[in-house]
């Protein structure tokens, strides 16, 4: 006992009084791809312009970057450091 399933297709005339938008209207971007590129042009100037909205996390994020350029900074000049003390250490044993 197996049923087929049934496919009903039906038109949606009028509910309370309003009628339905029609399906032509919901899919048209997808109908029409010179629209959807057009859409995405008008993004193209706001991606590389940030929004003033966000400064204050641009300004926490950007001191989080410097706090690690100096903390990486700071490390290399503590091995150039420990690397030079050594060597005048081997150049004085040597002599």
């Amino acid at each position: 006992m197996t049923q087929d399933a049934t496919e009903i297709e039906v038109e949606v005339v009028e509910i309370d009084g309003v009628a339905p938008a029609s399906p032509q209207q919901s899919h048209s971007a997808e109908e029409n791809p010179r629209r959807s590129s057009a859409d995405w042009r008008q993004w193209q100037g706001r991606v590389t312009r940030l929004d003033s909205r966000w400064w204050p996390l641009w300004v926490v994020l950007g001191i989080i970057a410097l706090a690690l350029l100096l903390t990486v900074g700071v490390v290399i000049g503590a091995i150039l450091l420990v690397f030079r003390i050594l060597q005048a250490l081997v150049r004085a044993i040597q002599r």
